[in-house]
């Protein structure tokens, strides 16, 4: 096999997925590749996986389809989650020529070079997750206005549903040193806005170094992380992707509150709003302490954004349980909900639990949760009309119109206008407006 010189990428899943196949994309260019668009005919096509949802396997095999459309004698590459899940299955795609694992895919350079001395279709290299206990900084570029910073990878919960432990391994960190530099590698780049991604970036910690001014042998904590981070010239925003409600302490919040850099905006997983549930899924907490959590933020910000994830139709899931579910999340003071519906994973232990809802249920449970969050969402942003707050303006030209986040997660849109691109205004928000994906109506404030 030639030495290839053009590599393409997709991204299936979460923003850790996204950092991590930026920095695998700056590898490539590193060794000499030209990195071109997924829809352009490329040398080498590189598939990061997603584990989370059932449809892993369709949505693979429609990206190699499409891929192989553009160059049919492409390279293909499979890595990520459901490539470490399950890699048998993966290469028996057609069109795929390697599967990466966990531990393998940032030395998918070696494999390529191994592979062009003696070519070779359906290469397989999971191997052991726990070979991926190490940590290996990632951050994305390429959006012009945020990267996604990895700060801690894998994860020492037994969430009885969830397969991420079996596919990235034991919890782990960057070093505070190492992400301040990211950082600042990020801010020269002219970004203005970072997201801390990870499994669970609250567990922050695990393989951190001790920072000079703390106490001999004190682990380094989330807290102490973004407190550095909080003095980092050039990043104007820092946004925290997602912490679990146990991690949510009232010392982050409260930093939140007062820091000039990280915004107000959590997302707290959630997952059912009854203890029963809950605590067949081997969570950390109950629906009490999220209730506190949520009114704590509240307390002090009363302008933040608190994002939900649910789960609906877990097995053992009653009506009546769900109706609770629905009931306290109707009732808490948040702003949107991811709704997922459940699905089995092989190897976990709700896999074999009795009481399965029927698949028709949990849809329609779906359904009820999505239209809550839209109530929500639309509540939240009733609240803030009237109000001026910054935008950071992002690219995309849609119909004549551009789009920004405010600080706290309110999405407006003003008439497009290139200058505006990567810049913060200070915006009216005027009116929400009859579209299908909810958003505010600006007025630039001069």
């Amino acid at each position: 096999m030639a030495t290839p010189k053009t590599v393409a990428f997709h991204t299936l899943g979460c923003k850790l997925n996204f950092s991590e196949t930026s920095s695998i994309g700056r590898m490539f260019e590193d060794a000499g590749y030209a990195q071109v668009k997924f829809e352009e005919p490329a040398d080498i096509y590189v598939i990061n996986t997603c584990s989370v949802t059932d449809f892993a396997d369709r949505k693979c095999r429609k990206v190699v389809r499409k891929a192989l459309r553009k160059a049919p004698d492409a390279f293909v590459v499979m890595v990520g989650c459901y490539a470490q899940l399950k890699p048998k299955e993966i290469s028996e795609i057609e069109g795929v020529d390697l599967v990466l694992g966990a531990a393998q895919k940032f030395k998918i350079l070696d494999y390529i070079d191994d592979l062009s001395k003696a070519p070779g279709k359906g290469m397989v290299s999971a191997g052991d997750v726990q070979e991926a206990n190490t940590f290996v900084n990632s951050f994305s570029f390429g959006d012009r206005t945020r990267s996604f910073l990895k700060v801690q990878d894998g994860c020492n919960y037994k969430c009885s549903f969830c397969t991420i432990p079996q596919a990235r391994g034991k919890s782990r960190s960057d070093t505070i040193s190492s992400l301040i530099e990211n950082a600042q590698q990020i801010a020269q780049k002219g970004i203005k806005e970072i997201v801390l991604t990870g499994v669970n970036i609250g567990d922050f910690g695990n393989g951190t170094e001790v920072i000079e001014g703390l106490k001999p042998k004190k682990e380094a904590l989330f807290i102490d992380l973004i407190r550095e981070l909080d003095h980092v010239e050039g990043i104007e925003r820092f946004r925290i992707s997602s912490i679990e409600p146990n991690l949510l302490t009232n010392e982050i919040i409260n930093f939140v509150a007062e820091s000039n850099r990280f915004v107000p905006h959590f997302h707290i997983p959630l997952q059912s709003g009854n203890n029963k549930q809950l605590k067949m899924m081997r969570r950390r907490y109950k629906r009490e302490l999220y209730a506190d959590r949520v009114a704590q933020i509240k307390k002090v910000m009363p302008h933040c954004c608190i994002g939900v994830d649910v789960i609906v139709g877990f097995p053992g899931e009653t009506d009546e349980d769900f109706k609770e579910t629905y009931q306290f999340i109707n009732e808490l003071d948040i702003s949107y909900l991811h709704v997922f519906t459940y699905s089995e994973r092989a190897n976990t232990p709700a896999a074999e639990m009795a009481d399965v809802v029927p698949v028709h249920i949990r849809r329609e449970r779906n359904e009820m949760l999505r239209i809550l969050s839209e109530k929500k969402k639309r509540y939240f942003y009733n609240q803030h009309i009237g109000e001026e707050r910054p935008v950071l303006w992002e690219a995309k030209n849609i119909k004549g119109k551009m789009t920004g986040f405010t600080d706290n997660y309110i999405k407006v849109a003003v008439d497009y206008n290139e200058d505006l691109i990567n810049t913060f205004t200070q915006n009216q928000l005027k009116s929400i407006l009859p579209v299908d994906d909810l958003m505010v109506e600006g007025i630039l404030v001069d």
